[in-house]
């Protein structure tokens, strides 16, 4: 069973947090946080290597403590040292974490101080104002812990889909070579590929359902066996991710996908439909009176209730029946439509890769462009670049054109300053194929004042994309106030892009703002926000809320030819 490189440097990161949090050597501390950052940006996958025999000593950053952490964690799964600081420390703490604002230092401070081991406790000592006595813990950050607390609480225990995925393929795989079993389909949330799920229902069609069961509690990856019934088992899986495998007879397995995909208000105004045929619908079929007319096909159940099938990903109560009965659904986007990606940092700034590394692997994925877009010189932190700089890599893009068999746009990444004005020149930006323009600072601006300052950017004549529009971190931070309907409209009449950033904590634009930028004129980059060449795989993602928002291919212009995007973003130029 495969043990990801995410898993591991999440493995490590957690350990940095926890060996902090007890105020360990900061030494030790930087070690497990450099190595879970190489792992992650690794390119090899360190189950393979360490199976190859190879020593892993040879990567950068990798000592023989780490490497033996590492083979420990790739033969068992688990690593020793976490679980006994797990159990050295509170189980609250690790919650905390989830909170913007606090760090392990700071929740190290709140542990000592209040002995606060929970967000429940953190609410009481915030709202109270007690946590005004701590060095550091000003107005500014004890609002943005109560917006934490208040957004964790909303958002309950979620996981992002980017994390379930990993779990839910290998246990499809897992599930799928065990002997007597037919069919093995994940459902639910991650069928409809929402940002986030709350567990995993996995449904099976298999010989023997009993023995099956028994296979999959042995998952090597199970916390706690939860149930083990007649139809249904539920497991607990070590980063506490719930899974349900139901058993499903063969002849209801369309309707049993159907039902446990969901959503609920897809399947309520399905089965108003069948009511007022005087049929019934569960997740055994259609009946009329005890007769079952459909069941075995999910095909076979809309064809009965006169509908054409529609996708998992719309399945939302969004008007996806009404617009089926019109024979007015979208094409939805996919994969392989995409011919390009739009947003790429390179080691010029806060990248892991160079130039020539992110093109040669964005050209192995059949890409026809990509562009580099580097940060620009307010955002110091990521090393931005100013105008010198930023022609230094015009430069090298140039040579690269010349060497490589896909084309290297010239872009920035350009900061919109608290006034709406870029951070570089006009001079230097209409030189570059393509200006996307972020908002990295200043979240907290009124909507109004935040709108007039995107509004001022889009008016650049040589912006072309805004960059992950709102802001918004998944469970983390929420999207800034802005006027949408304005910023549709000054999109729509400049011709400026939206872009669905497909980093899987961001997904922004968000499903219901990338239809409604459709419906207002308003087309799309799909792209990945990649600081390193596994990034470019987010691309997934970033499709998958494409779909969630009715987005077409010809919605997104990364899937234009070369020569007809180098058209649409000449704009000014």
């Amino acid at each position: 069973m495969a043990v990801l490189n995410r898993e591991i440097a999440d493995i490590f990161s957690k350990t940095a947090d926890f060996l902090e949090i007890k105020g360990e050597n900061p030494f030790k501390v930087r070690a497990y946080r450099n190595a879970a950052r190489i792992i992650q940006n690794m390119g090899r996958s360190l189950e393979s290597l360490v199976e190859e025999g190879f020593d892993l000593t040879r990567l950068p950053g990798i000592g023989q403590d780490l490497a033996s952490y590492i083979e420990e964690i790739v033969k068992t799964g688990k690593f020793s040292k976490l679980e006994e600081l797990k159990k050295e420390l509170p189980e609250g703490l690790e919650e905390l974490l989830s909170i913007e604002g606090l760090g392990p230092k700071r929740i190290r401070t709140l542990y000592e101080t209040f002995h606060i081991t929970s967000l429940k406790d953190l609410a009481k000592v915030a709202e109270s104002g007690e946590i005004y006595k701590l060095k550091g813990f000003g107005p500014k950050l004890v609002e943005k812990i109560l917006k934490g607390i208040r957004l964790a609480k909303k958002s309950g225990r979620r996981f992002r889909f980017d994390v379930a995925k990993p779990y839910a393929e290998d246990l499809r795989a897992y599930l799928s070579k065990f002997e007597g079993v037919l069919r093995v389909e994940v459902a639910g949330s991650y069928r409809r590929r929402k940002e986030t799920v709350g567990d995993l229902d996995i449904l099976v069609v298999s010989d023997n359902w009993e023995k099956t069961s028994d296979y999959f509690v042995k998952y090597p990856k199970v916390k706690e066996i939860v149930s083990k019934g007649e139809t249904r088992s539920t497991i607990i899986l070590n980063n506490d991710l719930q899974v349900d495998l139901r058993s499903v007879p063969k002849e209801s397995y369309g309707s049993a996908l159907h039902y446990f995909t969901g959503s609920k208000a897809h399947n309520i105004k399905i089965r108003k439909m069948a009511i007022d045929r005087g049929w019934k619908i569960n997740e055994y079929g259609i009946f009329e009176g005890d007769r079952k007319i459909a069941g075995e096909s999910e095909e076979q159940m809309y064809e009965m209730m006169g509908l054409c099938f529609i996708e998992p990903e719309l399945r939302e109560d969004r008007g996806e029946i009404e617009a089926c009965l019109k024979h007015s659904l979208p094409k939805l986007i996919n994969l392989s439509d995409i011919k390009g990606d739009l947003h790429i940092h390179t080691t010029y700034t806060d990248g892991k890769a160079s130039i020539k590394e992110m093109a040669s692997k964005a050209y192995e994925k059949g890409y026809k462009y990509i562009a580099i877009t580097d940060h620009s010189k307010h955002l110091t932190v990521a090393k931005g670049l100013d105008e010198k700089r930023l022609l230094e890599q015009i430069e090298e893009i140039e040579k690269l054109n010349e060497e490589l068999d896909i084309e290297i746009l010239k872009g920035i990444e350009c900061d919109i300053l608290e006034d709406g004005s870029l951070d570089l020149s006009d001079e230097v930006l209409k030189r570059l194929d393509v200006v996307l323009g972020a908002v990295h600072f200043k979240f907290n601006l009124s909507k109004e004042k935040q709108t007039d300052r995107v509004i001022r950017a889009i008016k650049n004549p040589y912006l072309n994309i805004i960059a992950h529009p709102t802001g918004r971190v998944i469970g983390h931070r929420n999207a800034y106030e802005l006027d949408m309907d304005r910023i549709f409209e000054v999109c729509a009449k400049e011709g400026v892009f939206l872009e669905i950033n497909a980093q899987p904590e961001r997904l922004d634009l968000n499903d219901i703002l990338a239809r409604e930028a459709k419906n207002r004129g308003v087309k799309l980059s799909i792209a990945t926000d990649s600081h390193d060449i596994g990034c470019l795989d987010f691309m997934e993602y970033g499709v998958n809320q494409a779909r969630r928002g009715w987005i077409e291919r010809e919605d997104v212009i990364n899937t234009l030819d070369l020569k007809d995007l180098k058209r649409l973003l000449k704009r000014g130029r």
